[in-house]
């Protein structure tokens, strides 16, 4: 029997740098954890954000910390398309001449030249892990993923990504989670 994964929905979200945190929220601005995720070291923040796009806004969408080396906005393909915005499809970290927008916070506003993407669904795992299932870091996979509703799929074009600071999961936007009818955190399987 195949060793399972975890899939988690990662609903949309922002990534900041401490500049941006600063200009969003003021001088002595720091991220507070509200909740721990399931990569170590990572949390959702107390803090939201309004983003804006050239059709629309989204209101109150929560920054991840820690801060980062650079700003990027996490958003589905439906977000995108409430905001007017175009987003190419990428990996968390590929920013360069991806979507502009507008980010919103209480003290102040930033506009983002690049940074808005889709991120594309993706499976964290350690060495260890990529050894087990017989995968490497960049490879691309398919991920059978049980529905609880009658929605059970094949996701393709899962990218492996590989470092020993990561935690065993799959992670797929709520456009992806909503299709498959899931309800909270689900279980995959990687298929050849």
């Amino acid at each position: 029997m195949s060793k399972k994964i975890l899939v988690e929905t990662s609903a949309r979200h922002v990534h900041v740098t401490k500049d941006t945190l600063k200009k969003l929220f003021g001088e002595n601005a720091t991220l507070e954890v509200k909740k721990y995720l399931s990569q170590p070291g990572q949390f959702a923040s107390n803090s939201k954000v309004d983003i804006v796009g050239p059709k629309n806004t989204i209101k109150n969408v929560s920054i991840l910390g820690p801060e980062r080396s650079a700003d990027q906005v996490e958003m589905s393909l439906t977000d995108c398309r409430t905001l007017g915005i175009d987003a190419p499809i990428r990996e968390s970290g590929d920013i360069k001449d991806s979507a502009k927008c507008k980010i919103v916070g209480p003290c102040g506003e930033v506009e983002l030249n690049e940074g808005l993407i889709v991120a594309k669904r993706h499976i964290h795992m350690t060495e260890d892990d990529a050894k087990q299932f017989k995968v490497k870091n960049g490879d691309i996979v398919k991920v059978e993923i049980q529905s609880p509703r009658e929605r059970s799929a094949i996701l393709n074009d899962v990218v492996v990504r590989v470092s020993n600071s990561y935690a065993l999961a799959m992670h797929i936007d709520t456009d992806e989670s909503n299709s498959l009818g899931l309800q909270g955190n689900a279980e995959g399987t990687i298929v050849k």
